[in-house]
C-alpha cells in the first residue's frame, strides 16, 4: 500500500531482495581443528584414515594427529572414545556405557566365544598379520571353523597375502573386535607372559 513504511527487523530492511540467512554462522564456524575432526568423525560411514582427514580439512596429516590427541584428552570423561587401528580412527561409545547403550537400544547380551575361538582370535590379536597355516602350527588343530565362525562376527577379516607358495591369505583383527573388548587400540592389548620383560615383541 502506497505511503505505508517499510517493516524493519533489527535494523534491517525487509525489502524485496532476499540476503543470506542466518549471518551468524560461518563455514566451519572458526571452530578449532579438534572438533572439526570431531564433527567428521560424527557423520564418517568408515572409519577415514588420517590422510583422508587431512585432505578434507586441507591441513598437513600432523596437525590431525594433534587434533585426536586432544580430542582423545577431551573424551577421558565423555561418553564417547576414539578408537585406533593403523592409521584409521573412529568415535564409539565408552566401554563404561555399554550396559547402558545395551538396554537403551534393547540389545540382547553377546553371546561369549568358545575356547577355541577365544584361543585363535588371541592369536591373530597378537601375531597378526597371520596365515591360516601359521595360526594351525600355534594351536597344533586345524582352524578352518574358527576363522569362518570368527569372520562372520566380523571380529578379524582378510587383510592381505602373504608372499610364497599360494599366496596364503593374511588375517588381522578389526575394528568390532576392539569394541568388543573394549580396546582404544591394538596397543591396549595386555602384554604376553615374559614379553615385556623381555623387551620383545609378542
Amino acid at each position: 500500500m502506497e505511503g505505508k513504511p517499510e517493516r524493519q527487523v533489527k535494523g534491517r530492511e525487509l525489502s524485496g531482495q532476499s540476503e543470506p540467512f542466518p549471518q551468524a554462522i560461518s563455514p566451519n564456524g572458526h571452530l578449532p581443528l579438534e572438533a572439526r575432526v570431531e564433527a567428521l568423525l560424527f557423520v564418517a560411514g568408515d572409519p577415514p584414515s588420517i590422510a583422508q582427514l587431512a585432505r578434507a580439512l586441507k591441513v598437513p596429516p600432523e596437525a590431525v594427529e594433534g587434533a585426536l590427541n586432544a580430542l582423545q584428552e577431551h573424551l577421558k570423561t565423555r561418553g564417547l572414545r576414539l578408537q585406533r587401528m593403523g592409521d584409521r580412527v573412529q568415535l564409539v561409545t565408552a566401554p563404561e556405557a555399554a550396559e547402558d547403550v545395551r538396554c537403551f537400544l534393547g540389545l540382547e547380551a553377546a553371546p561369549r566365544l568358545s575356547t577355541a575361538a577365544l584361543e585363535t582370535l588371541a592369536i591373530i590379536a597378537y601375531r597378526q598379520p597371520i596365515t591360516r597355516a601359521e595360526i594351525e602350527a600355534i594351536r597344533g588343530v586345524n582352524c578352518d571353523g574358527v576363522l569362518r565362525t570368527l569372520l562372520a562376527k566380523g571380529l578379524i577379516e582378510e587383510v592381505g597375502r602373504a608372499e610364497g607358495p599360494g599366496r596364503p591369505i593374511l588375517y588381522g583383527t578389526t575394528f568390532l573386535f576392539l569394541q568388543h573388548f573394549g580396546l582404544r587400540s591394538l596397543d591396549e592389548l595386555p602384554p604376553l607372559d615374559g614379553a615385556e620383560a623381555d623387551g620383545e615383541e609378542p
